[in-house]
């Protein structure tokens, strides 16, 4: 009974795919293509983000403690076992800061290397959902005014014996296309707003643990500042 159910709810789905297709024209179906991509590109990046502990660094700050109460060899080994950008960046300085005969200024711009590449690669494909949040509602305000178009072109056509139904029908199938264009758009919109925080957040740990790793949690001495 079960599997009957489920059999008959997708053959009415793809029935719906199919007419809306049908209704759409090539429009839609250049909709649907950009939602199955963004789709794809949504979860390669989630997946991404939750393999690499985006997000996470409540350990990183107790493995930058160990380092700044001395124990640097230990807090470098943990830190080579992290899988996170802030991890890669962090183990980079680290591993240079060790070498004592390597410049603080030198080491700096290379952490700042490293951290562009790092982010680099959590903003990869950034670009494509913001171009199909962009591109999505155009191309169904395209597919509406292509079907106005038709529509008035058969009233024109139809002259004195026009039916209103037929119109109402034809305007209703051109609205189709603007629908699925926003259907796509706003999704894609908030996934890549999503994510942007995410990276964000991520270039501000970056920060924050790189500067405590370089002046190792330096404060000003307030017993020195007249009252």
């Amino acid at each position: 009974m079960l599997e009957t159910l489920t059999n008959y709810q997708m053959a009415f789905a793809g029935g719906q795919l199919a007419e809306l297709v049908e209704k759409g024209g090539v429009v839609v179906v250049c909709l649907l293509v950009l939602s199955v991509l963004a789709l794809t590109i949504a979860f390669t990046k989630l997946f991404q983000f939750l393999m690499l502990g985006v997000g996470r660094s409540a350990r990183i700050q107790r493995v930058t403690d160990l380092w700044q109460a001395g124990d640097r060899q230990t807090a470098y080994a943990i830190m080579r076992g992290e899988r996170s950008p802030v991890a890669r960046v962090l183990e980079h300085a680290m591993a240079a800061m060790l070498h004592n005969d390597v410049p603080s200024a030198l080491v700096r711009e290379d952490v700042e290397r490293i951290a562009g590449r790092q982010l680099t690669q959590l903003r990869r494909f950034f670009r494509a959902l913001e171009v199909i949040a962009q591109v999505s509602p155009l191309l169904g305000l395209f597919g509406t005014v292509l079907g106005m178009i038709s529509a008035f072109q058969a009233m024109s056509a139809a002259g004195a014996q026009v039916n209103p139904a037929d119109l109402a029908d034809g305007i209703w199938v051109a609205l189709l296309t603007t629908a699925v264009g926003l259907a796509v758009a706003i999704p894609t919109s908030m996934l890549l707003a999503f994510l942007e925080s995410r990276v964000d957040r991520e270039r501000a740990a970056m920060e924050d643990q790189a500067t405590l790793l370089f002046t190792n949690g330096l404060k000003p001495d307030t017993s020195k500042i007249a009252a």
